[in-house]
């Protein structure tokens, strides 16, 4: 973990506001021929699934299977369109997913198998290293940036007034912002 690169990174009023397009994005397929996932990004730039401090991806989700494990990660769940899933996890916790539902936090680390419950579906995933934290906002909810070392805009539908289509992903750099509606923030803080 590069901890001295984080306050950099949350403070410099310098650097421009980054859209991630969501027509450029690329998937590939599961190893268990499950889904597919296209990596949004991933912080620091070029890291991998053993060192990377936070990651933003999309998921198709096609069939019933097990989740990949990942030790020390905590995740954040969110199906944006589609079909419904219900997760089980290895502790007895059960948690339906579905469009018109909530974002879904849990850790990486417990074994977890997806049930589909009608129809494929795409999920928005947010996965951050311990001793990072995140969360997700929906629409309406207002979001203090302040403190954070992240925050992202995803558009669920095309937002001109933003400049955004849909399923983009815009870096935020503002103070304090309302979620605008069709929209989600995801952020990233140290708890330590």
């Amino acid at each position: 973990m590069r901890e001295s690169a984080w306050p950099a990174l949350a403070t410099d009023s310098r650097r421009m506001s980054r859209i991630y397009p969501g027509m450029e994005r690329h998937f590939a397929s599961w190893k268990n021929g499950g889904g597919e996932t296209a990596e949004i990004l991933c912080h620091p730039e070029g890291a991998g699934f053993d060192d990377f401090d936070w990651r933003i991806s999309t998921a198709k989700v096609c069939q019933s299977g097990p989740f990949s494990v990942f030790p020390g990660i905590d995740r954040v769940l969110t199906v944006i369109e589609g079909g419904a899933m219900r997760l089980r996890f290895e502790t007895g916790e059960r948690i339906t997913c579905h469009p018109d539902g909530v974002p879904h936090a849990f850790s990486g680390e417990v074994p977890c198998v997806a049930e589909l419950l009608d129809e494929a579906l795409l999920d928005l995933n947010l996965m951050v290293r311990a001793p990072l934290k995140g969360a997700v906002y929906q629409g309406g909810d207002e979001v203090a940036v302040e403190g954070l070392l992240a925050a992202y805009l995803f558009a669920l539908k095309d937002h001109c007034a933003l400049g955004l289509k849909r399923h983009d992903l815009q870096e935020l750099l503002l103070r304090k912002t309302i979620v605008p509606e069709g929209t989600l923030v995801l952020t990233v803080r140290c708890q330590l």
